[in-house]
């Protein structure tokens, strides 16, 4: 199967174009104010008016309320929602969106036990843990923590790169590989030949 790649934390109409130009199949927007990647929703709708058909747009959210998740679906009717913080199921469920949970790794956490209440999820994705962070900090962690016998389709994240994504596709065939840091020039400012690497390399781990 097909590995499924997005490109997370974008900012600009150029970068979110040369992602789905090179096959992205999403383009994550960071609703997370913190974060050096956050984008207003109003900007981050008129990015995803521009995508072709069958490139997704996802929203990012941490601990968000009510309002501020309503707030980008009113501007990105058509995103996916992942929830990136300690949110509670019943939260993630109730936008009536598909929506995507995410787990911090950490020696000690047991995945499957963190992941049994987010049923409903269509993907379950696991990125690196940093304290006070929530994503986009480049590091990787160590990918035999992760089970291989999760009930919902694996979103591998975190310290993914040219270099290693390879490696990583082969070993966990996850779903779909989820990048923001690793084709970057500087903090949501996406390098076009990085995007261009990174995809080629999940497409040929994929062969």
């Amino acid at each position: 199967m097909r590995t499924r790649i997005k490109i997370c934390g974008i900012t600009r109409e150029a970068d979110a174009l040369i992602a789905a130009g090179h096959g992205a199949d999403a383009i994550g927007f960071i609703f997370w104010r913190p974060s050096e990647r956050f984008i207003e929703p109003v900007r981050a709708g008129a990015i995803a008016r521009l995508l072709p058909a069958f490139v997704s747009p996802v929203g990012v959210f941490v601990n968000p309320t009510a309002e501020e998740v309503e707030a980008v679906l009113a501007q990105v009717p058509n995103a996916l929602l992942q929830f990136h913080g300690e949110e509670a199921p019943e939260f993630c469920m109730r936008f009536g969106r598909p929506f995507i949970r995410a787990a911090r790794m950490k020696p000690g956490l047991d995945l499957i036990k963190y992941f049994a209440p987010f049923a409903a999820a269509s993907a379950w994705l696991v990125d690196a843990f940093h304290d006070g962070m929530y994503g986009g900090t480049g590091s990787a962690f160590d990918w035999d923590l992760v089970p291989r016998n999760l009930d919902r389709p694996l979103v591998l994240s975190g310290g993914l790169t040219v270099g290693n994504v390879f490696d990583a596709v082969r070993r966990l065939r996850p779903f779909a590989v989820d990048v923001s840091s690793g084709v970057e020039s500087d903090k949501g400012i996406k390098e076009a030949t990085k995007i261009a690497a990174f995809i080629a390399g999940v497409k040929n781990a994929d062969q």
